[in-house]
């Protein structure tokens, strides 16, 4: 293998352990419109350096092989169905996505409670980058049984063995929501009906800790009277006293499920993606936050870096980023993938907020 080959390979494998080790902070939301549409939403956040973020349009037949450790000499596989996708520091390395049968996959930073199999070199034409499982996914399949059956057949391997592990989550179009944890080697799905993910501790944990929130309610705590005493709120909202506001995984996973579940049922898809938009808004990380003082780069204006959403049953994908609020969006159904050409193409061209002044006659 040429040296410089090995120096690339090299600096992916920092890139994905620093990205474990410092990321963290990925939120996943999930809403069911009056109209049927399936909506699916979540951010992606990194405070340490600006993560190159692409958007990549795969149309059919078209071929990719895995990272492996050493090198580019994975499993090979052929795109079934096009799909748009986000990527993170490389155009291969998708972190959310849709294909045109409707299938959405994402991975979400999982680091200290996950464990893959060692890599085998004589496994390596069926072994797949974990970076690369959402691209192979989406390259594959139309639905979450299609992914829970071909995963047996798959070994999903770190391409540094020194880099954590991340999680994903799978959704199709019955609104089947599954996620996937790597424990021991082995390959664990859990039903997501809540639809609900953030990172660590793994997903069972985090539907167990809502158990404590059981006194949370929405809207206002009423009047408590004792014989010399009167107690009363202070605003409204002192229902969710006590709701986690830090930017832990554990009480992100928390708020985001209460926020969920108590907002208004969305009439219509493009109602959900706009509701999930303004829900997600309180999940943005200032950068600052997740570093001690002094340490923050400052040329990021939000640890959370993009923020996605997804309307599985109109095909349709959106995002909006940390430099740019407009929210911009694929039409998959427009999109002929047995012509179009494969894309990656940096999510801003321009990274400054457009503002429009009002002109005043």
């Amino acid at each position: 293998m040429e040296k410089s080959f090995l120096c690339k390979i090299f600096v992916l494998g920092l890139c994905a352990l620093s990205l474990v080790e410092k990321a963290g902070a990925c939120t996943g939301i999930s809403f069911f419109a009056k109209d049927s549409s399936r909506v699916v939403a979540r951010t992606i956040e990194w405070g340490g350096s600006n993560l190159n973020s692409q958007y990549v349009i795969v149309p059919r037949n078209y071929a990719q092989q895995s990272y492996t450790p050493e090198g580019v000499n994975g499993m090979t596989f052929t795109s079934r169905y096009g799909y748009v996708g986000f990527s993170v520091e490389q155009k291969e390395f998708v972190a959310e996505g849709l294909n045109e049968a409707g299938l959405s996959a994402g991975l979400f930073y999982f680091p200290g409670y996950g464990e893959y199999e060692a890599y085998k070199s004589e496994e390596r034409d069926k072994s797949v980058a974990d970076l690369q499982l959402v691209s192979w996914v989406l390259s594959s399949f139309s639905t979450v049984d299609e992914v829970i059956k071909a995963i047996e057949d798959v070994h999903v391997i770190a391409i540094d063995p020194r880099a954590s592990t991340v999680h994903w989550r799978f959704i199709d179009t019955t609104g089947r929501q599954v996620v996937l944890e790597f424990v021991k080697g082995k390959p664990f799905f859990y039903e997501n009906k809540l639809g609900v993910l953030t990172n660590s501790p793994g997903f069972e944990w985090q539907m167990t800790n809502l158990n404590n929130y059981v006194n949370l309610f929405p809207g206002t705590a009423p009047l408590k009277e004792w014989e010399n005493l009167t107690l009363s709120s202070f605003g409204a909202g002192s229902g969710f006293l006590g709701l986690p506001g830090d930017v832990t995984p554990p009480s992100r996973f928390v708020r985001a499920a209460f926020y969920q579940i108590t907002a208004p049922h969305a009439v219509t898809g493009k109602d959900a993606i706009l509701q999930a938009f303004q829900i997600l808004n309180n999940f943005d990380i200032p950068v600052g936050i997740e570093h001690a003082e002094g340490e923050a780069w400052v040329n990021l204006p939000s640890a959370t870096q993009w923020t996605a959403a997804t309307d599985i049953t109109a095909r349709k994908i959106y995002y909006r980023t940390a430099w740019n609020s407009t929210i911009r969006c694929f039409d998959l159904k427009k999109i002929n993938f047995s012509q179009i050409d494969f894309r990656a193409v940096p999510m801003d061209i321009v990274k400054e907020q457009p503002i429009i002044e009002i002109a005043v006659e």
